[in-house]
């Protein structure tokens, strides 16, 4: 079950007011998590969170429900769950829960069918509640470090099995199918398994086929779960099915050496930005600049993919508390890729990894 601090519902109150707005509508997924632990269905039936700007929470709920938002433990944060029957008008009750307050946001994954019957319910058009709740949840407390150090650990174990599965003559899906198997060992869920081999390694999220690796292989492979604490893992290296010609092992410690300068570019203050320039330059200085696709980046926590992003053109100050991959990669189209991936949070005494299997190129002997 995700832990969720006691003060994350009073914090997000505080911070909807700074933002001049009534209350806060959240539907099922991450926030919905984030704030009360709740891990609900999507369904066509409306679930929702209203938070106002003052008083308590209130969890709207189908009826059929109501037994498993009991069981999330939201009423120990003050919540309260009220159920709706199948004849009755969940968006109508919501209105009445925020009292006349129109000024509201919605959290940024609603489903369109519940966000367009909310705004008639309103009268008005929401905004979205990334604005108030971005900021809460990049900044990750001790414990949320303390269970993104669990998740790093548990997908570091898997790395460090990738021997035993990663095989010539075998396909890319059945590595990727024992990978599976080993992430779900260590985690609640699989999130995504990335097994790209020869000239699929020059596809950033390739995700698996039935080519065959051969000898002479690149083989990237991210991979990544989500664990019982409710935060997720993401680590990307890369195996090479015996000795590696000399130009691919040439780039890849250019590559090394580019994730190095990222992270150590990651310190409290500076803009996210300098992470991507950090690593890019690198890249860029030994002629694969034009080989480097995506940004450096993005934010953990309980999503694999949350702020902050380390992108060209985001200047925000990186925080103590910040947790986020440093990923840079080159990618030559019909040849061949690399990516090397570690989870970093921000301190006062500087950047942290939390990933500890090698990043050197992993060479397989068979």
């Amino acid at each position: 079950m995700l832990t969720v601090d006691d003060d994350r519902l009073q914090r997000a109150q505080e911070s909807l007011t700074a933002h001049g707005l009534d209350g806060l509508l959240i539907g099922p997924g991450p926030d919905l998590r984030y704030l009360v632990g709740y891990q609900a269905i999507a369904l066509e039936r409306l679930t929702c969170l209203v938070i106002p700007a003052t008083g308590n929470a209130t969890l709207v709920v189908p009826q059929l429900e109501a037994p498993a938002a009991e069981a999330s433990g939201a009423e120990r944060l003050g919540v309260s769950i009220k159920p709706w029957a199948e004849t009755d008008d969940p968006y109508a009750l919501v209105a009445d829960l925020l009292g006349g307050g129109t000024r509201v946001a919605v959290d940024d994954a609603m489903q369109a069918r519940s966000l367009l019957r909310l705004a008639a319910a309103l009268d008005t058009t929401p905004g979205l509640a990334g604005v108030v709740l971005n900021g809460l949840r990049r900044r990750k407390s001790p414990a949320e470090v303390a269970a993104l150090q669990e998740a790093a650990a548990a997908i570091d174990a898997v790395h460090a099995a990738m021997g035993e599965w990663l095989l010539a003559g075998r396909t890319e899906r059945a590595v990727a199918h024992d990978i599976a198997e080993a992430i779900r060992g260590r985690h609640e869920t699989v999130d995504f398994v990335i097994v790209a081999s020869g000239p699929n390694s020059a596809s950033p999220h390739h995700e698996v086929s039935d080519r065959v690796i051969a000898a002479g292989d690149p083989v990237v492979v991210d991979i990544g779960g989500t664990t019982a604490a409710g935060y997720c893992s993401d680590s990307t290296r890369v195996y090479h099915v015996g000795e590696p010609a000399r130009d691919y092992a040439e780039a890849y410690a250019v590559l090394m050496a580019a994730q190095e300068a990222g992270v150590n570019a990651a310190v409290v203050g500076a803009a996210a930005e300098t992470v991507d320039a950090a690593a890019r330059g690198v890249l860029a200085d030994a002629g694969l600049g034009e080989f480097f696709i995506h940004r450096t980046g993005h934010g953990i926590g309980v999503e694999t993919h949350e702020h902050p992003y380390l992108v060209a053109g985001n200047r925000e100050p990186l925080q103590v508390g910040d947790a986020f991959s440093v990923e840079p990669g080159f990618y030559v189209p019909g040849r061949h890729g690399a990516r090397i991936e570690d989870i970093v949070v921000c301190t006062e005494s500087g950047p942290v990894r939390l990933n500890h299997t090698s990043r050197e190129l992993h060479v397989l002997s068979r």
